[in-house]
């Protein structure tokens, strides 16, 4: 369980290798109204994804993939499909999983920490994460990319998450990839691709 439990919190990321350029005060405005105008009017989303789990000690990542499902207000589902089948889902403050038809819950009002990674998931998804105050946050510009740094503030949180970097398609300004820093080397990271943007989903979907 421990296992599955890190798998969540860890379970997004992306390599950037290009070249980064600070934002000045105008671009980040102009950026942060562009990403939230897009925002407000995603109401569902889905898209498939590649995840690479980087750790230190190995010399390949390990790479699963599969689909992501989003409805508004707080319906999220991860859909891992290869190597194997296993689905975390963020319902009526539950983490429902199903690990290979094993099924379990986690109560997400027992857990502060919990919690706040509910919120930072949905934040991540939407790209609706600016004007949260549990984050210092820095912008950045890459070729055809925006990018957002988001550090910590909470100690607890930290303990958990050292950084997240939000990679925004410059034209679209919708999250093409997120990385998730552990405080150590290791980090995740998730590159979506084929996104579909406000398609009917029916609630059906997020049946654990």
């Amino acid at each position: 369980m421990k296992t599955k439990i890190a798998l969540l919190i860890l379970f997004i990321s992306s390599g950037l290798f290009a070249q980064e350029q600070k934002m000045t005060d105008a671009e980040i405005a102009s950026f942060k109204q562009d990403v939230n105008v897009v925002a407000k009017k995603i109401k569902t989303l889905s898209t498939d994804f590649v995840q690479y789990k980087h750790l230190d000690f190995l010399s390949k990542d390990i790479e699963t993939s599969g689909k992501m499902v989003f409805k508004e207000p707080a319906l999220l589902q991860w859909q891992y499909k290869k190597p194997y089948n296993y689905s975390i889902t963020f319902k009526n403050g539950k983490i429902l999983i199903n690990d290979e038809g094993k099924k379990s819950a986690v109560d997400i009002g027992n857990s502060k920490i919990f919690a706040r990674i509910n919120k930072l998931i949905v934040g991540s998804v939407s790209g609706n994460m600016f004007d949260d105050k549990e984050f210092t946050i820095s912008y950045f510009k890459l070729k055809g990319q925006n990018l957002a740094k988001f550090v910590p503030k909470d100690a607890t949180l930290k303990k958990y998450i050292k950084q997240i970097e939000l990679t925004f398609d410059k034209e679209e300004a919708t999250v093409v990839q997120v990385k998730l820093l552990e405080s150590s080397e290791d980090y995740t990271r998730i590159v979506l691709k084929n996104k579909v943007i406000n398609a009917k989903i029916d609630d059906s979907v997020f049946t654990n």
